[in-house]
């Protein structure tokens, strides 16, 4: 489970007094009626003995419940948390503020509280988002080849070894590294799940990852050994493809990838790659189902490995790849985000078969 439950007794407690403090941390599924809800629905209470309780919408579908037509569990719970979404809305009015604990106090809310549903919904604090929306500025400027001076100054950030640090830990390198003129270019693409960084050839997508995936430093300095005179910044015609797909993707218009890959890796990872591609939108697969389909049912931790190898997110679905027992396990970008993308893609699956119904 992402989060540790209250016993069964709390959980119904808060079910039938509608308790919106555990709303999005805690799901009911009741065997009568084969749904599961919010736990504040305003339907009918169920009897106690009915109930079951998970942590995630997972857990929920995997166990064969589907979603309520009154609550939408399905619905993004961060959109459904009025205080996640007013700072939302606040962070786009002022995407160049440098937002403090105090600003959050300045618009009503309690910081404590605000950084545990952010951390819970995102992976990360409102003020860490919010710092992150600032290098993608600065980033937005060094692309259209602006100084790394201005860049500094659209990122908000005081002093210039302050940008330099904030941008080296992120991207594994110094901004003044990232020229226009290379061959491998990167570019930043925002998604609702947090912003990706793509890079690309000319021809062909290199690397697409979420920008606090802790091995990103690592790939873009494979990349740039690779690829001998360095990384470049800037759009491609791979990274707009691929950003296009993605916006399509997140809409729920679209779950197809077509934006050329290339893939850099043994037979063996190649093979394990091509198999993750093969998964329908919508569904999972475990270890050892991957290793029987590429002819190797013993290598099930040479596929776990091929699989944490993978530097595509989302075009090589390795959110896609759960645990024997239908357990979340590890992801490169968060086992809270893998969640969100397996809810995203059966809410698609779901959407596609009542359109052709």
């Amino acid at each position: 489970m992402l989060f540790d439950l209250p016993d069964h007794q709390a959980l119904y407690a808060a079910l039938l007094a509608r308790d919106p403090r555990l709303d999005g941390q805690a799901f009911v599924c009741v065997s009568s009626t084969r749904v599961f809800c919010r736990l504040t629905c305003p339907a009918r209470k169920p009897k106690a003995e009915n109930c079951m309780f998970f942590a995630t919408i997972g857990e929920c579908i995997e166990a064969g419940y589907r979603a309520c037509k009154r609550c939408h569990p399905l619905q993004a719970a961060a959109l459904a948390d009025p205080t996640i979404a007013a700072l939302l809305h606040a962070l786009d009015e002022r995407p160049d503020l440098r937002w403090s604990e105090g600003h959050v106090e300045q618009l009503g809310y309690d910081p404590s509280t605000v950084r545990r549903s952010f951390k819970r919904q995102f992976g990360m604090t409102f003020l860490e988002m919010a710092r992150q929306r600032r290098l993608r500025e600065g980033f937005a400027t060094l692309a259209t080849g602006g100084k790394v001076i201005t860049a500094q100054h659209e990122a908000s950030f005081e002093s210039s070894s302050a940008f330099r640090a904030a941008f080296a830990r992120l991207l594994g390198c110094a901004p003044a590294d990232l020229r226009a003129d290379r061959l491998l270019r990167a570019t930043w693409i925002p998604t609702p799940l947090g912003d990706m960084i793509a890079v690309s050839s000319r021809s062909h997508l290199h690397l697409l990852e979420f920008i606090d995936r802790k091995g990103l430093p690592a790939e873009l300095a494979r990349l740039q050994t690779m690829s001998k005179e360095g990384l470049g910044i800037g759009p491609m015609p791979p990274s707009e493809q691929a950003a296009a797909e993605l916006a399509d993707y997140f809409a729920a218009r679209s779950e197809r990838f077509e934006t050329p890959l290339a893939l850099s890796g043994s037979a063996f990872m190649q093979d394990v790659w091509g198999a993750l591609r093969e998964i329908p939108a919508g569904e999972t697969r475990s270890y050892s189902d991957i290793a029987r389909q590429v002819g190797r049912p013993s290598a099930v931790r040479a596929v776990a490995r091929a699989n944490g190898a993978n530097q595509i997110a989302l075009m090589i679905p390795c959110h896609r790849v759960i645990g024997a027992d239908g357990s979340l396990t590890g992801y490169g970008g968060g086992l809270w985000r893998k969640q969100r993308l397996i809810e995203i893609e059966r809410q698609l699956k779901t959407t596609k078969k009542e359109s052709t119904a």
